[in-house]
C-alpha cells in the first residue's frame, strides 16, 4: 500500500491563506518545508536573551549589518522560518521588496529552551540546505551557545560549543566578541 502524499504549502500559498483569514492575524506559526508549524510561547528569559542581543549586535554593528529580531528570512519556495535573531548584509530599503535570503545572513540566531529539539532536528538541517553560513543556537537549558558553520546539504561541518569563560564571535566579524556568561546569567 502507498502512503499518502503529504501537501508541501509554498511561500506564497501560505501569505494566500493569511490574507483570506485562513490564518488568524495573530498566530504564532511559521513555514518549514511546506508545513504550517506553531511557534511555541516565548518566556521571560528567552525573551531578555533576545533583548540582550538585539541591543549588543545594534551598538557593535556600526552599519556593517541589520539586525533581524523575531522577522521571518525565507529559505527557499517551501520554508520561511522565523529565527530570534539574524544580522543581515545591510539594504538601502530595510527589505521592503521582499524578506531577507540566505545569501542576506552572516549570522542567524535561535534562542532555545523549549524548542531545543525542534530548533535543532528540524531547523538546523533546513538552514544548513539553504546554505545559512552561521547558526547559533543558545541553548538556555544547558547555559551554552552551539556554534554551526560550514554548511552542507546533510548539516554542518563544524560545531563548536561554547560556556561561560568563553567569547562568542560572529565568523564573519572576528572583531565582535560576545561574553557568553553575562549573555546567560539570571
Amino acid at each position: 500500500m502507498l502512503a499518502p502524499a503529504k501537501h508541501r504549502f509554498s511561500v506564497k500559498e501560505y501569505y494566500r491563506m493569511a490574507e483570506t483569514g485562513v490564518l488568524c492575524p495573530d498566530a504564532r506559526v511559521e513555514l518549514l518545508d511546506g508545513q504550517i508549524i506553531d511557534m511555541s510561547p516565548i518566556g521571560a528569559f528567552h525573551g531578555s536573551v533576545t533583548k540582550f542581543l538585539n541591543q549588543f549586535f545594534s551598538a557593535s554593528s556600526k552599519g556593517r549589518w541589520i539586525v533581524g529580531v523575531q522577522d521571518p528570512a525565507q529559505l527557499d519556495d517551501h520554508s520561511e522560518p522565523q529565527p530570534d535573531l539574524t544580522l543581515l548584509k545591510p539594504s538601502a530599503n530595510f527589505y521592503r521588496n521582499g524578506h531577507p535570503r540566505p545569501a542576506d545572513v552572516f549570522l542567524l540566531v535561535e534562542i532555545s529552551d523549549t524548542t531545543l529539539e525542534k530548533d535543532q532536528e528540524v531547523k538546523l538541517p533546513a538552514y544548513a540546505r539553504a546554505g545559512i553560513a552561521e547558526i547559533w543556537i543558545v541553548n538556555l537549558n544547558e547555559q551554552t551557545i552551539e556554534v554551526y558553520r560550514q554548511p552542507h546539504f546533510a548539516g554542518y561541518g563544524s560545531k563548536t560549543i561554547l560556556c561561560a569563560g568563553d567569547k562568542a564571535s560572529p565568523q564573519a566579524f572576528p572583531d565582535v566578541s560576545l561574553d557568553v556568561a553575562e549573555l546567560l546569567k539570571r
